[in-house]
């Protein structure tokens, strides 16, 4: 396993990050203790959760699953995102946060939490209050450190700007959605973080499963996959035609060298030198056993160029590859 610093902290971190969001899922606690158990031994040290991911239930597990292993594992977790129907049981208050982060400590069955992210950007909130409150909650020993998930990158400049004037903490991480099929991060998003010296724990390197080439164009997917299911954020952004086409390209260039798809596209991302980590979201114990070659694999100057002959950087694969989970404003039209 390689251990990489995370942005300018002096945290170490896997290479490979944990993803628990099928635990306590489709994912049950046995086989979530099997994926746990050969992560750790595989030299993984870095595991990722949210309040969200199954309504607590996840951290619950995760919480078991690290009892009396909690010092050896970089645990981070998450929240903004609706736990309830009520006004303020999601988003930014100093209300919500307080309580919410007592919530996550209950479920973890933790006395700290290494890194809290903020799970999404809520343009209609002001950002001070959150920023204060973790910083307050960083003093109360609550939280070592803390990042931001799915933020802009002009959004990334503000947080820091107002970190500097509130002199609070600064956060030390950002988690945004990359792979080779979603490059737009190289646009704004990763240049920010190196500029600043937030770590990047990027995450779906696999673009939810596209990238194994497991999808066949113009065939309906198979049973049991994600886009089989229906799930509209994999509809709307990778399963689409010309991201199939090169996804089989691809599949077509590592049956040459005699590599995995998925370990390719994994080994891509950890090659970009912005990136701390990238996180393995398995469902089941083989696939997290699928994850950890592509630390070994090395990307060539020729590899590279292909990936950009297929997908050119700073750009996705294809038009309309909008997240209908983080939606971008689009053009706003001014007053007649």
């Amino acid at each position: 396993m390689q251990y990489r610093r995370l942005g300018k902290s002096n945290l170490k971190v896997s290479a490979l990050c944990l993803g628990t969001m099928m635990f306590a899922g489709p994912t049950d606690e046995k086989e979530a203790g099997s994926i746990v158990a050969s992560a750790a031994e595989h030299g993984i040290n870095f595991i990722d959760t949210a309040d969200v991911y199954n309504k607590g239930a996840s951290e619950e597990m995760v919480g078991r699953l690290l009892a009396g292993q909690r010092h050896e594992w970089v645990l981070a977790t998450k929240l903004g995102n609706p736990m309830g129907k009520k006004p303020n049981e999601s988003n930014y208050s100093r209300s919500w946060m307080m309580r919410e982060v007592d919530n996550s400590l209950r479920r973890l069955g933790a006395d700290y939490i290494d890194i809290l992210y903020m799970h999404r950007d809520f343009h209609e909130e002001n950002l001070e209050e959150p920023l204060r409150a973790m910083g307050d909650l960083i003093a109360a020993g609550k939280l070592r450190y803390y990042g931001i998930s799915n933020f802009r990158g002009w959004r990334i400049a503000e947080v820091i700007r107002l970190c500097e004037k509130l002199n609070v903490p600064a956060p030390i991480a950002c988690q945004p959605y990359y792979n080779l099929l979603n490059r737009g991060p190289e646009v704004e998003i990763l240049p920010a973080c190196a500029h600043y010296g937030l770590g990047v724990v990027s995450y779906s390197p696999i673009a939810r499963g596209v990238l194994t080439g497991k999808y066949q164009p113009g065939q309906p997917p198979a049973p049991e996959t994600r886009a089989a299911r229906g799930d509209r954020r994999i509809l709307q952004t990778e399963f689409k035609e010309e991201s199939l086409l090169i996804a089989q390209k691809l599949a077509q260039h590592c049956e040459t060298r005699g590599i995995k798809p998925g370990h390719f596209a994994t080994a891509w991302v950890l090659a970009n030198q912005h990136i701390s980590a990238v996180i393995a979201g398995p469902r089941t114990l083989a696939q997290m056993e699928d994850y950890y070659p592509a630390v070994d694999v090395a990307i060539s100057a020729e590899e590279e160029a292909l990936v950009d002959s297929l997908v050119t950087p700073g750009h996705a694969s294809a038009a309309g590859y909008n997240d209908p989970n983080y939606p971008f404003f689009g053009r706003l039209r001014a007053a007649a």
